[in-house]
């Protein structure tokens, strides 16, 4: 079983063959979500809420917020996991690479600085004038620092021969076309004829030179931290990462960014749109750029090309809010309720009414909800722990796993699965709403097995493996992955009531891992890797067991079952520049099972960038 909030079930797509209603999708609690239940969750999620729906009206009125903080859950992440920017943060980064690297950054520094003056003619208002004034030479003083590095190299600026690179061109001509009115969208006006029409342009100018500020500010913040390493005590590009994380640079990224807001006070909806437009590729942009500084040495980024191409590649993933925005229990639930009504005695039908459905559902709710608290209270250390504590762990989570059985076999008692349509089953897993990034990984994953020796598997508690396949489907993925789960029973199109149950704890999960991983080593002559990606303490176990455990999202019950064990968990980025400072030091990165230790990622993107790239 599992637990979810109420407001989970109003970002449930509806099913063409069933009426749902508001009321019926607000409704109360259905089923039970394990790895969300704490008592003391409640309110430090009523308080984290209220600081969220501050700031997201905050930030609903700043369009520079919104589009970075669209920018750092997506483009950003590529950036920052590229082999240039993670090779820099190591100190292993090539000086001849770093040298390459900063003669391109001087045709673009000197494209951004004439965008200014362009955007500086436009402008209408003296104070805008001022701002745009003060951030071109802010532009001019790191084009003399650039030119300085490469004189300390015995490189003359003024006599450099190096040809831009095709993807500095492109942001090169990017910046100047869109400056001059020039728009991707066909929706500039091509040739300024009024005063209007220029302050516009100002303003979409400052929209696509607003992500390279704000980008690098975030870069340099997230570089900053290997300064203070002990082994980076004369880290060789200290002076770049001091730059873009001084303070005077993120006080020229908020100006930027107070200016773009400023600007498009003005501006009507479709001419904001098109200005989030420029600033997104803007941002892709910036990514190529990045991505086009070719490393002379290996990296460990991305994972599928680091790895030796005969290796085979192993990925597991769970499903239930790790691949999904709603736990399919919900719409498991909503579907057998509807599925009452549709049979509601007073109508002749052979079901309970739809009252006493939505009250056994509540009544199975309320027990587990009582029974799951005392239980992880039970399996819980006394005492702190000195260091990790497998077999303990595993002990505990055999004791929820006992718990799910009987919990799942009080639902199949109920009888309340009896009679749902697999039409309408599959209609819902095709509408299902997958987590941000998580199609298009999945899709890319597709294509990679194309060109390198692959397996990937999905491993859920969900109920009914036809709503997965159901899923996957729907995004071209299904004929390219197996899935793992339980499975309803039916007779002809209806379901029996009975659930084949193959999956209903951590440790049958663990089990099919082994099963799974085993079957590639009597399969394989080559070395394989092992990825699992999961968000719940029903996927601890198996997170453990792979080479790689990532953990995406922030469940709080995860971190505190597997911190009371001594698990550690560890945000991706500083382990893969720890993984790359070893092979800059020719040692041996092993991204292998690691006592304990598990990586941390906020999105699905996270998780793109470092296995697939680009």
């Amino acid at each position: 079983m599992r637990l979810f909030s109420p407001s989970l079930l109003n970002r449930i797509a509806p099913f063409p063959s069933l009426l749902i209603s508001k009321q019926s999708l607000r409704s109360k609690t259905f089923l039970l979500r394990s790895n969300r239940v704490f008592g003391s969750d409640s309110s430090i999620r009523s308080e984290s809420e209220k600081r969220a729906n501050v700031m997201a009206v905050v930030e609903e009125a700043s369009p520079s917020r919104r589009f970075w903080n669209e920018a750092r859950r997506k483009e950003a992440n590529f950036a920052l996991l590229s082999p240039f920017v993670v090779a820099l943060a190591s100190g292993g980064l090539e000086t001849d690479v770093f040298k390459i690297y900063v003669q391109q950054d001087v045709y673009f520094l000197k494209a951004f600085a004439r965008a200014y003056e362009m955007a500086e003619e436009c402008a209408d208002d003296d104070d805008d004038k001022a701002t745009i004034s003060v951030l071109k030479n802010a532009v001019l003083d790191e084009l003399k620092m650039h030119n300085s590095v490469l004189l300390g190299w015995g490189v003359d600026p003024a006599k450099e021969t190096t040809v831009a690179n095709p993807a500095t061109t492109r942001y090169c001509d990017f910046l100047i076309a869109t400056a001059s009115g020039k728009l991707d969208s066909g929706k500039g006006p091509g040739k300024i004829a009024t005063p209007f029409e220029m302050t516009k342009i100002a303003s979409y100018t400052v929209g696509a030179m607003t992500p390279c500020m704000r980008l690098y500010a975030h870069l340099g913040k997230e570089l900053e931290i290997f300064l203070n390493q002990k082994e980076n005590a004369s880290h060789p590009y200290k002076k770049w990462i001091e730059t873009y994380s001084a303070k005077s640079f993120e006080d020229s990224a908020r100006q930027i960014e107070e200016l773009l807001d400023k600007l498009s006070i003005s501006l009507t909806g479709e001419e904001l749109d098109v200005i989030g437009k420029l600033y997104q590729r803007a941002m892709k942009l910036e990514v190529d750029f990045f991505h086009a500084q070719r490393r002379i040495h290996s990296s460990v980024v991305p994972l599928a090309q680091y790895l030796n191409p005969k290796s085979k590649l192993v990925l597991f993933s769970d499903f239930d809010l790790t691949c999904t925005t709603v736990d399919s229990s919900a719409i498991l639930a909503e579907i057998a309720i509807l599925t009452a009504q549709k049979a509601d005695p007073s109508e002749g039908g052979p079901g309970k009414s739809l009252g006493d459905a939505r009250a056994s559902w509540n009544d199975l709710s309320t027990l587990y909800t009582e029974e799951y608290e005392h239980c992880i209270e039970t399996l819980l250390p006394s005492e702190e722990v000195s260091g990790f504590e497998y077999d303990k762990l595993y002990k505990g989570l055999k004791l929820l796993s006992e718990f799910e059985r009987r919990a799942n076999a009080r639902v199949i008692d109920s009888g309340l699965l009896r009679g749902i349509n697999v039409e309408d089953i599959k209609k819902a897993g095709e509408r299902l709403i997958l987590q941000d990034g998580c199609r298009s990984f999945f899709q890319n994953l597709v294509n990679l097995k194309q060109k390198r020796d692959l397996d990937i598997h999905v491993l859920s508690y969900c109920w009914c493996a036809d709503l997965i396949r159901s899923a996957f489907s729907s995004v071209g993925c299904l004929d390219h992955l197996s899935i793992h789960s339980n499975e309803f029973s039916y007779e002809g199109s209806l379901s029996t009531g009975e659930i084949l149950r193959n999956m209903e704890s951590p440790v049958d999960k663990l089990e099919k891992f082994k099963s799974l991983i085993s079957t590639v080593c009597s399969t394989t002559k080559n070395d394989h890797m092992s990825v699992y990606i999961g968000d719940s303490v029903g996927d601890l176990l198996c997170l453990l067991h792979a080479d790689i455990g990532i953990v995406v999202g922030s469940s709080a019950s995860l971190r505190k079952i597997g911190e009371k064990f001594g698990v550690s968990f560890v945000p991706l980025f500083p382990a893969v520049v720890n993984k790359q400072r070893q092979l800059d030091k020719d040692e041996v990165p092993v991204w292998r099972e690691s006592s304990g230790v598990l990586y941390t990622v906020s999105s699905w993107f996270e998780i793109h960038a470092f296995l697939l790239g680009q």
